[in-house]
């Protein structure tokens, strides 16, 4: 199915180019889909911090490259083969999303913005990658990814795990299907150790933002 393009807003963001540290491109409270959709396709994304609601364009972006193969640590490549978990996608955004706002470091995602990534979601843009554990009859998601797909560009919001590996076999079941499905681009934001372990580069804004018009310009669906 082909995403459906939301209406238009009113808001323009400024040109990222040029933006000082620490990449603050504006501020302000608007998550409607047509304004989320264009922040991405602008390469900017919102953080909110505390009351305020802060977009950004961080110089360096942190990237996971889909070119050639994709190269997992051994520990990880044989929790992949082995994993006792079901992995499913699109089952479960709204729980995924909710779920990474439990997390310590993911106070951000605020209701008003969880709405706008539902809206998102039901218009074919935001997706999820879910990792599940069966008791019995019963299921409970131990782990999983969401983010946005625009064009051959898949810009990752957040991750949670509860049980160990959880969100890494996300991560890793969602880059192999960017890289089978022919996305070009695999936004991660900002570096961390954790990201860092799993292969993620940082690039300067500059070229990350000519990455990103050339994988707006590709037609593939997620």
């Amino acid at each position: 199915m082909r995403a459906t393009e939301p209406p238009r807003t009113e808001i323009v963001f400024p040109d990222p180019r040029g933006t000082p540290e620490p990449g603050i491109v504006a501020v302000g409270s608007d998550f409607r889909p047509g304004t989320l959709l264009q922040a991405y396709r602008s390469g900017i994304f919102p953080w909110p911090h505390g009351h305020h609601v802060l977009w950004f364009s961080p110089d360096p972006r942190a990237i996971l490259p889909l070119e050639g193969e994709l190269h997992w640590s051994r520990s990880l490549r044989r929790t992949l083969r082995r994993h006792p978990f079901e992995v499913t996608v699109d089952q479960a955004f709204v729980e995924v999303m909710r779920a990474c706002g439990y997390t310590r470091d993911a106070t951000w995602i605020t209701p008003a913005l969880a709405r706008g990534y539902t809206a998102l979601h039901k218009l074919g843009w935001a997706h999820s990658v879910e990792v599940w554990e069966h008791q019995g009859e019963r299921r409970e998601l131990v782990g999983g990814i969401y983010g946005m797909a625009i064009g051959g560009l898949f810009a990752g919001e957040s991750m949670f795990h509860t049980r160990t590996d959880a969100s890494k076999i996300a991560f890793a079941t969602l880059a192999g299907r960017l890289q089978t499905r022919g996305f070009v681009l695999f936004d991660v934001q900002v570096m961390s150790d954790h990201l860092a372990s799993l292969g993620c580069i940082d690039v300067s804004r500059h070229e990350y933002l000519a990455r990103l018009e050339r994988a707006l310009e590709v037609d593939v669906g997620f």
